[in-house]
């Protein structure tokens, strides 16, 4: 990728955020936090997780 090609692709990018409504930049960020994966599940995998749900089920 050239050099102006990278430019013009984050220009494009911030004028695309800007002219966004403050609303919706809001709504996206929220879904964004919603659909990403747990720090846990993130960092280790699943077994932690099922080692952390085993023990909720026995509590």
């Amino acid at each position: 990728m050239k050099t102006n090609d990278y430019v013009k692709y984050i220009t494009e990018t911030v004028v695309k955020y800007i002219d966004q409504p403050k609303d919706e930049r809001i709504k996206i960020k929220q879904e964004k936090k919603e659909s990403k994966a747990g720090f846990w599940f993130r960092w280790f995998g699943i077994l932690p997780y099922a080692l952390k749900d085993v023990v909720k089920k026995r509590r």
